[in-house]
């Protein structure tokens, strides 16, 4: 449930022995021999042009007959200068193909191909795990508590797929469907709470009338100046808030206003009482049944939209099984943890990323500069023989090969980073009107995305936050950015979808947008929507099944506390006076808090460290009088990284937020409990 964590300074020193005695000589600007109109003759045969121009091409067509028109007169909801922009782009492109790393595919490549009729339907529904419902079989219990967790819009989305899907089946003569009214008309009306206790979402039967819908934000007029925070709200689902603006017949808070690289408004997500709960922070079982519900909670805001949602089918990529660049990011891994066990992230990106930050931040058109073909070349194949023998030295790595290297180890993944299936649906997110709203379908790909490819991703956007932070010194603006990455994001193998062909510059302009938001407000995109935790809580506690824990002495722990409650008539709608506080590495002892409204979860990690060391001083500079602590984690508090963990009852395990109140989160989880644990960051 950790945060990717990237390699401790001494085992990264060993992978990656940069020295930073001997900085690397300056590479000369490469310069690409341009034949006259060459670079005009291929951005036409693209479908652009670098300038204005009074040629039927040289407009980009209305992606959305929703979104108003700027007052520019511009369509695109970038600025007229980004649109005109995009060298760094077709640069990028250009330096692809003359690596010969444009190639035809024979079919069976990892970029995904356009579903047949019905076929993407069948494959939602097993993505969300609902697959059962295309049978005649009836709603076991584990179906019952998802769909009893949906709001309206998402009830109607999951309705919508079943009805597409029975049509196209009936057209095939294949079995019978279940009709959608057998499996939605058993449901009475019901209130889901949210996270962090606000009013509850209510509904009835679609077929009983119009849903009470939650509360959403009033439009705050025209889109906010840049630099002042607008808040984005997460405490009710965002599918919903788009209905209600909808059928307010109002435009979504901040409007619809034309932003460009310079004046991208800030965020930020209000805290309720259980705080706030980044990616991270959950079990892996937990992030995979809201990975179903952002699935769901996505096509379900699209279809308010009224954006289409696209698909493709992922091919099996012909992959290499070892080595370093081609190889599936499962496969990296697995080979990485038998050289240190627990890695999220590829060791080659670390060191790659590691070698430029440290000196590469800020040399000019870092990034944008190429390298050597030749000796990107040699140092592939040195990688490849020494890199996990731990003999590769990377002091003599020039910069720009080793950037080069970073954007060709995620182009030529044989499955795209955003994956195959969902890299169309990243394409499309510009196509929504208001930039809040993009924001919310970006934040809910991001949580369907499967975790090696997000924790790769995540370390990869950390590091071009770094690039975009020392613009100043590298001349490297956040669109400048942007516009490098996208083509080694989104063009897989250097070749553009096959369902975007045809539409080069909405695909550069897209995908560059999309870059430029993930960059810039990936803070916002790692934190998880209180109202799809609360969906979480709600579907585990349906299910009728304990979760299972994380090790044999947490389940020992939960037993005695179970038996104690037993002994002393304790039920869970009684909040008790005190708080016990469990210890992960104690068996003798619990820590006792005052429940009260007011307590929270930094009060009980500032009263353990208080205990740590109250005054006298122990062989190692801490007293721990109680022996709260093993030999092995008796550190100055200060150098302690204590964290309190909610385990159990309706979630697997949570980290929790050290502003959250205690009583709040018992209400929340009366069955969980409370253990204090060390970071395993």
């Amino acid at each position: 449930m950790a945060e990717p964590a990237l390699l401790p300074a001494a085992q990264m020193e060993r992978l990656a022995p940069v020295s930073l005695a001997s900085p690397c000589p300056r590479i000369p600007r490469a310069h690409i021999a341009r034949r006259p109109g060459r670079r005009a003759q291929r951005r036409t045969e693209l479908g652009c042009s670098s300038g204005p121009s009074s040629g039927p091409g040289s407009q980009l067509p209305q992606r959305n007959p929703l979104r108003a028109r700027p007052a520019d007169g511009s369509h695109s909801p970038v600025s007229s200068a980004q649109s005109l922009s995009l060298d760094g782009f077709w640069m990028e492109v250009e330096q692809i193909q003359q690596r010969d790393e444009l190639r035809e595919e024979d079919g069976s490549g990892g970029e995904g191909r356009p579903p047949e009729e019905g076929e993407a339907e069948s494959q939602w529904l097993q993505d969300t795990g609902l697959s059962d419902l295309l049978g005649g079989l009836g709603l076991d219990s584990h179906h019952r508590g998802l769909l009893s967790t949906l709001t309206p819009t998402q009830v109607a989305a999951v309705r919508r797929r079943l009805a597409i899907y029975a049509r196209s089946a009936r057209r095939r003569h294949k079995a019978p469907v279940r009709d959608v009214r057998d499996i939605f008309g058993g449901f009475n009306a019901g209130e889901m709470p949210s996270e962090n206790g606000h009013s509850g979402m209510k509904w009835t039967q679609l077929s009983s009338g119009s849903p009470k819908s939650p509360p959403a934000a009033e439009p705050e007029g025209p889109q906010a100046q840049a630099g002042v925070e607008q808040a984005f709200h997460m405490d009710s689902a965002y599918s919903e808030q788009a209905a209600l603006l909808l059928q307010r017949g109002r435009q979504p808070p901040g409007g619809t206003g034309v932003w460009s690289k310079g004046s991208l408004p800030k965020f930020r997500v209000p805290k309720g009482r259980l705080g706030l709960t980044r990616i991270g922070d959950l079990s892996s079982q937990d992030l995979k049944k809201m990975a179903a519900l952002a699935l769901i909670e996505l096509t379900a805001l699209c279809d308010v939209l009224g954006v289409e949602l696209k698909r493709s089918k992922a091919g099996k990529p012909k992959a290499a099984e070892t080595g370093l660049f081609g190889v599936p990011l499962e496969a990296l891994l697995e080979a990485d943890c038998k050289a240190l066990p627990g890695t999220q992230v590829p060791l080659l990106l670390q060191a790659l990323l590691s070698c430029l930050e440290k000196r590469g931040l800020n040399m000019e058109g870092i990034l944008r500069v190429p390298g050597s073909q030749a000796r990107v070349k040699g140092l592939e194949q040195k990688l490849e023989r020494d890199f996990h023998a731990g003999l590769f030295s990377w002091d003599e790595v020039h910069l720009n090969d080793a950037s080069d290297l970073l954007k060709r180890f995620i182009r030529e993944l044989p499955a795209p980073l955003l994956t195959a299936e969902y890299l169309p649906a990243f394409a499309v997110v510009p196509n929504i009107p208001d930039l809040r709203q993009r924001l919310q379908a970006l934040h809910l790909l991001i949580l369907i995305l499967p975790e090696p490819n997000r924790n790769t991703l995540k370390a990869l956007l950390e590091f071009l936050r770094k690039v975009v932070a020392q613009e100043q010194s590298n001349k490297m603006t956040l669109w400048n950015v942007s516009t490098v990455m996208a083509p080694n994001l989104f063009l897989h193998r250097g070749q553009p979808p096959k369902l975007l062909k045809g539409r080069e510059k909405q695909l550069a302009e897209a995908a560059a947008e999309v870059v430029q938001m993930m960059v810039h407000y990936q803070d916002l995109l790692w934190v998880v929507s209180s109202f799809l935790v609360a969906q979480v809580r709600n579907l585990n506690d349906s299910s009728s099944r304990r979760p299972q824990l994380c090790d044999a002495g947490l389940k020992t722990w939960l037993r005695r506390t179970h038996a104690d409650r037993d002994k002393e008539g304790d039920g869970p709608e009684a909040a008790p006076a005190v708080a016990k506080i469990q210890v992960a590495w104690l068996t003798k002892d619990t820590l006792e808090v005052a429940l009260t409204p007011s307590t929270r979860v930094a009060h009980v990690l500032g009263q353990f460290t208080g205990r740590l060391s109250p005054g006298s001083q122990g062989p190692e500079g801490n007293e721990d009088k109680d022996g709260l602590l093993p030999r092995r984690l008796r550190k100055k508090p200060a150098d302690l990284d204590i964290i309190l963990c909610e385990v159990g009852g309706n979630l697997t395990e949570h980290r929790l937020d050290p502003d959250a109140y205690l009583l709040d989160l018992y209400r929340a989880n009366p069955c969980g409990e409370w253990v204090l644990k060390q970071s395993p960051t």
